[in-house]
């Protein structure tokens, strides 16, 4: 008999610490229960991530789990991890049935993520033991002070568990009184405890690595020889001293007049398992730490090569008990040179979380990187390629997030993420797509084809309107669905350009507001209602109405005095440029008959790729979320972002989450969203490029320039996506990776106190208007034929201190010539947003760029106040601004309203303005007079004279 199968019959039984599919179906672990006597098998992270990792074994398992549908990285583990564990209780039921439930046990770790969760590892314990549903399992739960109540919790239940991570005597004690007062709650209502078990998992070489180093510290500094030999005649005795104190606990602990009231009913004691017998010293013999705790009615787990070790020239002997006096003296004597034993095994309670956490963090790597592989072009493909000294920043920032576990903390809510102020209240958009009732909106969807609409309108702002205007510029229209708009202008022009875009009779609004409140929806509201009243009739007119909006807000209230058709509900933990995925998206979507079922579960896989259990390493969302943060940090932060034809609308709505979320207190990355690619010599050294397009929408001269920036060390991302239908997972991709690069900048990415701002001074103008009849008087700078100019006086007077006199040109060289590297120019036009007008401010912010070589923006307001006007006015000191407004041509009014579109749109452009000047922005509006192509054309000109 060899020396692993003479240990049954000292009453000790050998379980392995190994575990892996191969090993299990090729018979291996078969093979060791008939020849060596093995009675049991445990798994950790560690073992799984080498077996998952390390080989391609489970390469078809994880593809085939995902021929089912997508799961997160936990659910892929679980799922192969259970089929593991299954397989191998099957293996040991005949040990389970032969020693009538005392051994025969197989072991499954709740997750270590989950250590000093309770309630966690109670829900994921029971949910694995439901799983696996094996009889002779156990679930592994760590001894730390926190699943203490979850062991008891776990064995009331009637759960089987391996504690895990015990050092210490006193905890071990808490250990068996949490297993003790479990088994009674258990037998209290009505259960048998006969059949549950649970050992102890005593670990020991640990111990010993960390004791031996003291001591020779200690030995090296002491003087006196028979002090040094004193010190290291304690060398490799406490862990095993440590262990035998513990067992005479144990034999303790389970005798006396509670335990017998068990056992009575069939109980089984907790046996202490000997774990970390490997030894990590070389000097000490190899199977030093099975040969010393031999005894009866305990476990030794052994990994396979300590097994293979003993098993060669082991040499047993009931050695448990043996000098039990000299083990507690050696204990004592530990105690005199002055380390603490129960400050070393608190501290190794921690560095084991942190170990098994750092397994886990591989092993879910592991995983998402072959789900990532498996999924292929079923989820947008990501290349980050940055130069070398921002590369080492990003690795160091990604180890850094492992270690701080950040990505699980930002879904957990945690505030300290960031600046630790409200950021836990506005996040739900983790979790939007997942809440998502699709059977809802399939519905609503079913009830507008039936209506047969020619023509829906969203009437929002911002985060309210940028996402419903990708969709609609993105998806072809659907046969039998109204064709899709957006407004979001107070322009008189637009809004007049979209009523004879539509049929009014035959259009369904969605009106869309978060807090009910905002300006320029409820005046757009006002304005179609009126007209569908005209033109089917006041009682009918909320029929073609719907709201989307938050719980209780004015709109709310509106709608239902209204009576508009159907009033969705947003989430109010959802900001609004982070609401694409939660109904202010879907419901335009839905009504645009967008597959929404399709477009959810499309940005579900991104949320899988971007979930808490995936490392940030193999997370898209935090790599793409630290470049873009420390490239800001560095100076490139002028994210610059090009979209192919089929999706070119993306740019604008990343734009908003860009610079909303992380322009403010003087930080920020300014989003360059429309400029056309150039060559390397006309950028500087500011640009992060972003690069993002649908597969097969490929533009040679694009691909060659894109190329061309990479070679000149410019930061470049790519982003592919497979089609239109992974719209969403770019949507979900960008905001985490936003929320990632606020941490970085060391904002709250949730809030925009800039644009607030902009709103209270626009109040102000139009509660002016409100009392007067006409908005405050105001003196241009200087008049000039064709415009007037306007800046506050300290602007004013630099400009003159630059050259400017009384031309147009001689203002635009001086305002432009106070631009330097780094820095930015936009184009802020409170103009009708059409394509003629967009072509004139293009061509100028081209020339501009290739001139200047500096970043541009060329933006339409109203509609930029909700988007990168916050970071133009809390972000960087880094924009020069000018600012175009006009005469209205004709203006509109709104019905139950003095104030005109016109007038709110310059009381937006003069409260826009005031804040820019007040901030201490570089900052001039040209009025143009008269018609307005004539006055573009005219600006162009004296652009290019300021330039030449």
């Amino acid at each position: 008999m060899n020396p692993v199968k003479k240990l049954e019959r000292h009453g000790q039984a050998v379980w392995l610490d190994f575990l892996a599919r191969g090993f299990v179906a090729k018979g291996d672990l078969k093979r060791l229960i008939e020849e060596d006597g093995v009675k049991g098998v445990t798994s950790n992270p560690a073992i799984f991530e080498k077996a998952i990792g390390s080989s391609d074994e489970y390469d078809t398992p994880i593809a085939k789990a995902l021929k089912g549908g997508d799961r997160s990285p936990t659910q892929l583990f679980e799922a192969v991890a259970v089929e593991d564990i299954q397989n191998a209780a099957d293996v040991l039921r005949s040990v389970y049935d032969s020693c009538n439930g005392n051994d025969g046990f197989v072991s499954l770790e709740v997750s270590p993520y989950l250590a000093m969760d309770a309630e966690g590892t109670i829900a994921e314990a029971e949910q694995l033991w439901k799983a696996v549903d094996r009889d002779n399992l156990m679930i592994k739960v760590p001894a730390t002070n926190a699943c203490l109540p979850a062991i008891q919790h776990l064995i009331s239940r009637g759960i089987s568990v391996n504690i895990t991570l015990l050092f210490s005597q006193d905890v071990y004690r808490q250990v068996a009184e949490a297993y003790l007062a479990g088994l009674e709650a258990h037998v209290a209502h009505g259960g048998d405890p006969s059949h549950v078990a649970s050992v102890a998992s005593f670990f020991v070489s640990r111990i010993d690595s960390v004791v031996d180093k003291q001591l020779d510290e200690k030995i090296a500094q002491a003087n006196d020889p028979t002090e040094k030999e004193r010190l290291a005649a304690l060398k490799g005795k406490i862990a095993i001293a440590n262990a035998k104190m513990a067992y005479q606990d144990y034999k303790q602990l389970f005798s006396g007049e509670r335990w017998e009231r068990l056992a009575a009913k069939g109980a089984k004691p907790q046996r202490l398992l000997w774990a970390s017998t490997g030894t990590k010293n070389k000097d000490y013999r190899d199977v030093l730490y099975v040969e010393e705790l031999i005894g009866p009615n305990t476990v030794n787990t052994v990994p396979p090569a300590t097994l293979d070790a003993f098993r060669d020239h082991g040499e047993v002997r009931d050695s448990l008990e043996e000098d039990v006096d000299a083990a507690k003296a050696a204990l004592e004597e530990l105690a005199k040179t002055g380390i603490s034993l129960d400050e070393i095994t608190a501290d190794l309670v921690v560095d084991g979380v942190k170990q098994f956490a750092d397994a886990a963090d591989k092993l879910y790597g592991a995983v998402a990187h072959k789900r990532a592989v498996v999924l292929g072009a079923g989820l947008g493909q990501q290349s980050i390629v940055v130069a070398a000294d921002l590369e080492k920043k990003v690795q160091a920032a990604t180890e850094d997030w492992r270690k701080a576990a950040k990505i699980r903390r930002l879904w957990h809510k945690d505030a300290s993420v960031w600046t630790g102020r409200d950021e836990h209240k506005w996040l739900g958009w983790l979790t939007s797509a997942e809440k998502a009732d699709l059977a809802d909106y399939e519905d609503y969807a079913r009830r507008v084809k039936g209506q047969k609409f020619s023509d829906a309108v969203v009437l929002g702002m911002g985060g309210s309107s940028l996402g419903p205007e990708v969709f609609a510029k993105t998806f072809p229209r659907k046969a039998g669905f109204p064709r899709l708009h957006v407004l979001d202008s107070t322009d008189p022009a637009q809004v007049r350009a979209m009523e004879k875009k539509i049929d009014v009779a035959n259009t369904v609004f969605i009106v869309s507001s978060k807090s009910g409140g905002t300006t320029e929806p409820n005046a757009m509201k006002d304005y179609f209602f009126a007209r569908v009243s005209e033109a089917i009739g006041a009682k009918k007119a909320g029929h073609r109405f719907i709201a989307v909006t938050d719980p209780g807000s004015s709109l709310e209230k509106a709608a239902k005095a209204q009576g508009f058709a159907r009033i969705f509900h947003g989430e109010p933990s959802i900001g609004g440029r982070y609401s694409v995925l939660s109904p202010f998206g879907l419901v335009p979507a839905a009504t645009a008959g967008i597959d929404v079922r399709k477009l959810v579960t499309q940005a579900l896989s991104m949320v899988r790729s971007c979930g808490p259990d995936v490392p940030p390493l193999q997370n898209p969302g935090v790599q793409l979320g630290l470049a873009m943060g420390l490239a800001g940090l560095d100076g490139r932060d002028k994210v610059t972002i090009f979209a192919s034809p089929k999706v070119a609308d993306f740019g604008a709505w990343a734009e908003q989450l860009i610079a909303e979320s992380t322009g403010k207190e003087g930080k920020g990355l300014i989003p360059i969203d429309g400029e056309p690619i150039a060559s390397p010599e006309v950028y500087g050294n500011d640009r992060f490029f972003v690069d993002i397009k649908v597969e097969g929408d490929d533009d040679p001269d694009h691909a060659a320039n894109l190329a061309a920036l990479e070679d000149a060390g410019h930061p470049v991302v790519r982003i592919v996506m497979g089609s239109i239908d992974q719209l969403g997972q770019e949507f979900f991709r960008f905001e985490i990776a936003t929320a990632v690069a606020g941490a970085v900048l060391g904002i709250n990415p949730f809030n925009q106190p800039d644009v607030e701002s902009a709103k209270i001074k626009t109040r102000e103008l139009t509660a002016a208007f409100e009392q007067s009849g006409a908005l405050p008087a105001e003196e241009p700078v200087v008049a000039i034929k064709g415009c007037e100019l306007y800046t506050d006086a300290h602007n004013a007077e630099s400009l003159r201190e630059h050259g400017a006199d009384g031309t147009l040109a001689s203002w635009l060289k001086a305002h432009l010539g106070r631009a330097g590297d780094g820095d930015y120019i936009a184009l802020l036009g409170y103009i009708e947003h059409n394509g003629a007008n967009t072509e004139a401010l293009q061509r100028m912010r081209v020339k501009l760029r290739d001139t200047k070589h500096l970043a541009t923006c060329a933006e339409f307001g109203p509609r930029f106040l909700h988007s990168t006007g916050q970071a133009y006015k809390g972000g960087p000191d880094s924009g020069v601004f000018l600012q175009i407004t006009a005469d209205e041509a004709q203006d509109l009014a709104i019905p139950g309203q003095k104030a005109s579109f016109g007038v709110i749109k310059a009381a937006q452009a003069r409260g826009d303005f005031d804040v820019l000047t007040e901030r201490g922005r570089r900052a001039l509006r040209v009025h143009l007079k008269g018609n307005l192509k004539s006055g573009l054309k005219m600006l162009d000109g004296a652009l290019t004279e300021a330039l030449s």
